[in-house]
């Protein structure tokens, strides 16, 4: 067998990364299903399981913590956005900026999750079920926006198309209403 019939051998077969490939939608999906499975789990654990004094205090701490991390995150994330905007940032700045605040953004908001279920939430009351709603929103609209990132980091420098910068703007008005709303709830809720 010649170099040559190897060669066209290798190429025919297939890789182990040739045999991964999925549909573009299917991680996504996937990591949609991972957000409604872990919110909806720390709602389980805030029905079934009572915390008592020390751990409340320690998931209050935890709390607050996550917030400033996950919030401040986007927070930057925004900023950053509004100075493309106002055009003292190219796009490709702010892409390159906020990539490495996803982490951040996501372990902040795994963390007020899991230690919100240890904070006694009344799920009889209304604004608490409204905050609940605008926490899986936000998990929901953070996966949207991690593809809308990917997709504005490939466009290595040309112009984002108007559909991609719409989506960017609707992201980022969803995240900001869902996050001070949370906030605001939070707040009126640790005051009764």
């Amino acid at each position: 067998m010649s170099t040559a019939d190897v060669t066209s051998i290798r190429r025919r077969s297939p890789q182990p990364s040739d045999l991964l490939l999925v549909p573009g939608w299917c991680a996504p999906a996937l990591a949609s299903l991972t957000v409604c499975a872990g919110w909806a789990a720390s709602i389980w654990v805030a029905v079934h399981l009572r915390a008592d004094a020390t751990l409340h205090m320690v998931a209050l701490f935890v709390h607050l913590a996550c917030l400033v991390v996950g919030f401040g995150a986007v927070l930057a994330i925004d900023y950053y956005g509004a100075l493309w905007l106002s055009g003292r940032k190219t796009l490709s700045e702010v892409v390159g900026f906020t990539a490495p605040l996803h982490l951040p953004v996501w372990a902040g908001l795994a963390g007020l999750i899991a230690s919100g279920a240890f904070l006694h939430p009344d799920l009889s009351s209304p604004l608490t079920c409204v905050k609940l709603g605008l926490v899986l929103l936000l998990a929901l609209n953070g996966v949207q926006a991690g593809v809308l990132h990917r997709r504005l980091a490939a466009l290595d420098g040309r112009p984002a198309t108007r559909r991609l910068l719409v989506r960017g703007a609707l992201s980022a008005t969803v995240s900001q209403i869902a996050w001070w709303g949370a906030v605001a709830i939070g707040f009126l809720n640790s005051r009764s």
